[in-house]
């Protein structure tokens, strides 16, 4: 890896990141067609460059994170349990789903869901209108959404916005409890895999995994900001759109990963 593909990756994980479209698949495809090795090194990348993504996300929502700090944080610890218990005790088979062909599949199925979900979306009947309406029981549910994201390619944003809608919330509420549910899911993620990789945390790396880490800090935060202005005026059908046309394309490639 070098200068330049740290910058590039930096950039395609803070734009994706938070968004419906898998950063986790991005980052795989992207890896491919860059020629970069998927070695240990790597993962410790991917992982550090995470962390920007997760700063941009406590800038953004500082004061609500600290308003709303004891039932704000029991709902997210409450709503990562799932994904958390799941992703420990299934590491190493989850990490053997990481191939394009997994994430090409799940990219088409999480497409046909998101525009299946927003044909049959009414407003209305979405009564959740703040963070603090969602109750305990909804978090947890969201957080068994969420889980389903531990396959490569599905997106843990795009899966805890569909629960998030399929349980009453309307489309602000459920996007900014998506990019609050992933503190801890990722920085728990995050920790676990650094304990694992730390021997890659060393001065001959330092300077890639800091331009990564200041790339995708900025990206995050201009693709979180541009996301909540969008979806204050458009649906995700167009994040549908997006996924399917990329899966399939990805299909119709798959040689050349």
């Amino acid at each position: 890896m070098d200068f330049i593909n740290a910058v590039i990756l930096g950039i395609i994980e803070g734009l994706t990141e938070f968004l419906p479209i898998s950063s986790t698949g991005h980052l795989i495809l992207t890896s491919k067609l860059l020629g970069i090795p998927e070695d240990s090194f790597h993962r410790v990348f991917e992982i550090v460059i995470q962390l920007g993504s997760i700063l941009a996300v406590v800038f953004v929502f500082w004061e609500k994170l600290y308003k709303n700090s004891l039932d704000l944080w029991l709902k997210l610890i409450i709503g990562f349990l799932p994904a958390g218990i799941l992703g420990f005790l299934f590491y190493n088979v989850i990490k053997s789903l990481f191939n394009p062909l997994i994430v090409a599949i799940m990219l088409i199925i999480g497409g046909i869901v998101f525009i299946v979900v927003e044909i049959f979306y009414k407003e209305k009947e979405h009564y959740i209108q703040a963070i603090s309406q969602i109750s305990y029981k909804q978090a947890l549910w969201i957080g068994c959404f969420q889980a389903l994201a531990l396959i490569p390619g599905t997106s843990r944003s795009g899966a805890t916005i569909i629960g998030g809608l399929l349980l009453g919330c309307n489309r602000r509420v459920t996007t900014e409890f998506s990019f609050l549910l992933a503190l801890p899911a990722m920085m728990a993620a995050s920790g676990y895999s650094l304990y694992k990789n730390y021997e890659f945390l060393n001065k001959d790396n330092l300077l890639l995994l800091l331009i990564g880490f200041v790339v995708a800090f900025f990206a995050a935060l201009i693709a979180v900001k541009l996301f909540l202005g969008f979806i204050a005026h458009f649906n995700f059908i167009p994040f549908g759109i997006y996924r399917i046309l990329l899966g399939v394309a990805c299909l119709f490639y798959l040689d050349i990963f």
